[in-house]
């Protein structure tokens, strides 16, 4: 009976978990994920960057895609994060011990990595992970920098206290495209944004990621989750290679404008049903016995 309850808690993962050709994006950015749990590698002369994990049965999966590629696993050399749920994660430590890689990350989301989820403010045991060691720190804004890549970590808070966009430039035929890969604002269910004990600034982070998703520029949308940024329908496997294939800044745009509808609603009933309760206990305190 326990390991029939364990194995339906995993089919929801397990949908994730359908391989998916690994193919380049643009420039020496590639996709290495599945078809829904994003990562993204990104090579240089000086060793690459791994972005996510997925879970802990998605390393050999990401491990195959980097080899089919004609990289090697090894030669990874830094691990990011795009937020620190066990879907995006899970696998982190097990990449970090196989490939030796340093584990950088946003200094809002240290304590949830190395707990292993254990500080998340929504989900419980269920979504707990291996801790993963942060060996080194940066703060919004930080560079993370290897063999002449430059990323830009932006903080964009909400969904994670350390949910993080990163932007890079990539330079082909004479043009820059301004690549995001953008941890959008989507709220969790159960999520309370008004009065949460665990997460009390969580509202205004939620309103700080969309000013500032809406202010970066970006051609190339990328997102956490492959379905965010419409893998499926952009990807066509056989097709060559073409820098443009995932330039959709209109997109992009759309996509962030409808997550903060979403949010600027649940945030109007929540607040709306708090008056009524703090109404109502006025009026009871305003009440002779």
């Amino acid at each position: 009976m326990l390991r029939t309850l364990a194995l339906l808690a995993l089919l929801p993962a397990l949908t994730w978990a359908q391989a998916f050709p690994p193919h380049r994006i643009i420039g020496n950015l590639y996709y290495v994920g599945d078809s829904d749990l994003a990562s993204y590698l990104i090579v240089t002369p000086k060793g690459n960057i791994l972005i996510n994990t997925g879970f802990d049965f998605s390393v050999p999966m990401i491990r195959a895609s980097i080899k089919s590629l004609g990289f090697q696993f090894s030669d990874t050399k830094i691990l990011l994060v795009t937020h620190a749920h066990n879907d995006h994660v899970a696998g982190m430590a097990a990449v970090k011990r196989l490939t030796g890689a340093q584990m950088l990350a946003i200094e809002q989301e240290v304590p949830l990595l190395e707990s292993g989820g254990k500080t998340d403010y929504l989900f419980g045991r269920s979504s707990w992970f291996q801790p993963v060691k942060v060996d080194r720190v940066f703060k919004d804004g930080g560079k993370i920098e290897l063999g002449g890549t430059e990323l830009t970590a932006h903080l964009t808070p909400g969904h994670t206290p350390g949910s993080v966009t990163y932007s890079l430039d990539v330079v082909e035929n004479s043009r820059t495209y301004h690549v995001l890969i953008a941890n959008l604002g989507t709220i969790n269910p159960g999520t309370i944004l008004v009065k949460n004990p665990k997460y009390p600034r969580i509202a205004d982070d939620y309103a700080r990621t969309f000013r500032i998703q809406k202010e970066l520029p970006c051609d190339v949308f990328l997102a956490s989750h492959a379905a965010q940024y419409g893998l499926q329908r952009k990807y066509r496997q056989g097709a060559t290679y073409n820098p443009d294939a995932f330039v959709d800044p209109d997109g992009y745009h759309r996509e962030v404008e409808r997550l903060e509808a979403i949010y600027l609603k649940q945030l109007e009933e929540e607040r709306a049903e708090d008056k009524v309760i703090q109404d109502r206990k006025h009026f009871k305190e305003a009440t002779p016995p």
